[in-house]
């Protein structure tokens, strides 16, 4: 994470996330009336400031899901895993520290060259799981 300040349309997409408190699309940010009433109205926009900010690691994209969420930890040295709710799609990140050193185990042994990592668990959190 760097001490650049954000831009206005960074600040406007990490509050709408922030405000939301799960992961959302592209285009369901570009929906929330907050975003709009900001001025921010076109998909391009979003993306822009989505990807500068999981560049910065403020914001992780959630492959799965095809969405976005706030980062929950401040640093990151290690990549971040995600545990996704199937029914409410609450998102928890926990650190992925042995699930790395095992994948790099193997990656060595291998001679592979990684570009990206994505860790993501999915089933149900322990509400729904109560629920059902």
């Amino acid at each position: 994470m760097t001490d650049t300040k954000l831009t206005k349309n960074q600040t406007v997409v990490v509050e709408a996330l922030k405000l939301a408190g799960r992961p959302l699309s592209a285009y369901q940010i570009l929906d929330l009336d907050a975003v709009r009433e900001k001025g921010l109205k076109a998909p391009l926009t979003i993306y822009r400031a989505l990807d500068k900010l999981v560049a910065r690691g403020l914001v992780h994209r959630i492959e799965s899901l095809n969405a976005f969420v706030v980062c929950d930890h401040e640093v990151h040295v290690e990549p971040a895993a995600f545990m996704i709710c199937d029914a409410c799609k609450l998102t928890i990140e926990f650190p992925a520290t042995t699930l790395r050193r095992a994948i790099s185990r193997q990656v060595s042994k291998f001679n592979f060259q990684v570009n990206t990592m994505h860790f993501e668990v999915t089933g149900l959190c322990q509400d729904c799981a109560s629920a059902a």
